[in-house]
């Protein structure tokens, strides 16, 4: 996504890549970076600005074989229960529901 904003321009900075949005974040706070692209809830995390770029959309995968493991039912079960749904909504997350 990145690539395509810049349209092939890479800005001071560009060739360092953070692991992770929590990394991205940590970057900019501690002003080793000026910005950085993250998820809105992390940059809330760090007390950062946030610009909207695009929505994105993520979805969980699940091989059929693993539906039925506890693990697996325990994470759908939490997903689903709703003080869970609105603490994500309150994180700024959208729940799109099946």
């Amino acid at each position: 996504m990145i690539d395509r904003l810049l349209a092939g321009q890479q800005p001071p900075g560009y060739a360092f890549q953070a692991k992770s949005h929590n990394a991205v974040a940590a970057a900019v706070a501690q002003g080793r970076a000026d910005w950085g692209v993250a998820i809105e809830p992390v940059a809330r995390l760090y007390s950062l600005g946030f610009l909207p770029l695009e929505e994105e959309h993520y979805d969980f995968v699940i091989p059929r074989d693993r539906w039925d493991r506890p693990a697996v039912v325990a994470f759908r079960q939490l997903l689903a229960a709703p003080e869970v749904q609105t603490h994500l909504v309150e994180m700024g997350f959208r729940i799109k529901k099946p």
